[in-house]
């Protein structure tokens, strides 16, 4: 287990960027209050970055984002460049984030930064505004060739809906001090009654379910027919008489897989193990694992930033995508406690230390090029989750 003093201060970094975060959306009048609650309590609102008034911003820019884009190493220096706040909400998952898009939310976000399958959603529905690709022709140069690759082409009359900026892969999670790495290249053991109850489940939309489909042969990035459908419920049935815990905090399962309690997660990979190998705990790793007659199994997921149609601050949300995927803040945002990750801009990678390089499982990214598929948009994707859900309410784990 964590030692109660790395608990308290980890904890305590938590409180306080979560406070940054709500402070940036308070007006004038529950900041005072807020300042004058904090002084009551004791604690100085200097220690939050807190500023005794905020009248002279000029502008207020509204971000969707994953956890790790909200660092104050990332924001606070694009809020004083700009004279400009952001008023940021974290996603919890994809699915949920792209739902609250298309509903009244939509009108409240400047910028968005989501998983890449659900940006083309988004880009499919008119929610981008199309960039010149000309206008960010350097930023896209900056891309690892497999990323320039297959988000360089524009939409159409040079237009693009954003740029890639965030990647990992999705593979067993495990704790080497409790589990052979060997055994976990493939997802076998998920189903063994050696892990009934012992098996987590990262309930984070479609994450948990596309190496599942992998597993049972079934490339679910295509259209899905009944008998392929068929197949991934009996799949699904399986995993869950297993007993698998189901896990929403990003925290909660990393405790679990510290403490052996949980032998290994599924459904998030990178996203979980590289913010604990960060912390010191290099037993932590996400496995790749192993082609089945020739499918792969690793999938490589990918962060896109865009910017949204609807929007009264189009060139200062242009800005702030630059500054998101410029080397300096690329490299803040791949070095983030939380939500520790790769960056899509290859210069980072000449920056990091050889302890860095160790941390980011560095010496295994060329396995992960070539035995991993693209998470991208499932044109059965619906027809996925609803299966998910169905098979979630028939077992006995809720």
């Amino acid at each position: 287990m964590l030692h109660p003093l790395v608990l308290k201060k980890s904890y305590l970094r938590r409180v306080e960027q979560y406070l940054r975060i709500l402070i940036l959306s308070l007006t004038r009048r529950k900041y005072l209050k807020l300042f004058t609650a904090i002084s009551a309590l004791g604690i100085s609102p200097l220690s939050f970055g807190l500023l005794i008034s905020n009248k002279n911003i000029e502008h207020v820019l509204r971000y969707m984002c994953w956890e790790g884009y909200n660092n104050p190493r990332v924001i606070t220096p694009f809020e004083k460049q700009h004279n400009v706040q952001l008023d940021i909400e974290l996603i919890v998952d994809s699915p949920t984030g792209f739902s609250s898009l298309i509903s009244e939310k939509y009108n409240s976000f400047d910028v968005v930064s989501i998983d890449s399958p659900w940006a083309r959603l988004m880009e499919e529905n008119d929610l981008c505004h199309l960039l010149d690709f000309d206008e960010f022709k350097e930023e896209y140069g900056n891309l690892y060739t497999q990323f320039y690759d297959r988000f360089m082409s524009p939409i159409s009359n040079g237009k693009i809906s954003g740029i890639p900026t965030r990647w990992g892969w999705i593979g067993p999670t495990i704790n080497t001090a409790y589990t052979n790495e060997k055994e976990f290249e493939s997802y076998a053991p998920f189903f063994d009654r050696k892990y009934h109850g012992k098996i987590g489940i990262m309930d984070w939309g479609d994450w948990p379910i596309m190496p599942i489909a992998l597993y049972a042969g079934i490339d679910p990035y295509k259209k899905l027919d009944s008998h392929e459908l068929d197949e991934i419920r009996k799949v699904v049935r399986a995993l869950f008489k297993n007993n698998p815990v189901f896990i929403r905090d990003l925290s909660l399962a990393q405790k679990a897989l510290l403490d052996g309690s949980i032998k290994s997660m599924i459904g998030t990979g990178t996203y979980l193990s590289l913010s604990l190998r960060k912390a010191g705990f290099l037993q932590i790793k996400t496995v790749v694992p192993e082609p089945i007659n020739g499918l792969k199994q690793s999938i490589i997921w990918v962060e896109k930033t865009v910017v949204m149609a609807k929007n009264n601050n189009i060139e200062l949300s242009k800005k702030l995508l630059k500054h998101l995927v410029s080397t300096k803040a690329a490299l803040d945002i791949s070095l983030t406690d939380y939500a520790c990750n790769l960056s899509t801009n290859r210069l980072v990678e000449d920056l990091y230390s050889e302890k860095q390089r160790e941390i980011f499982q560095l010496d295994e990214v060329k396995r992960v090029w070539n035995k991993s598929v693209f998470h991208e948009l499932s044109p059965s994707i619906g027809t996925l989750l609803a299966l998910w859900q169905e098979e979630l309410f028939m077992s006995d784990l809720l």
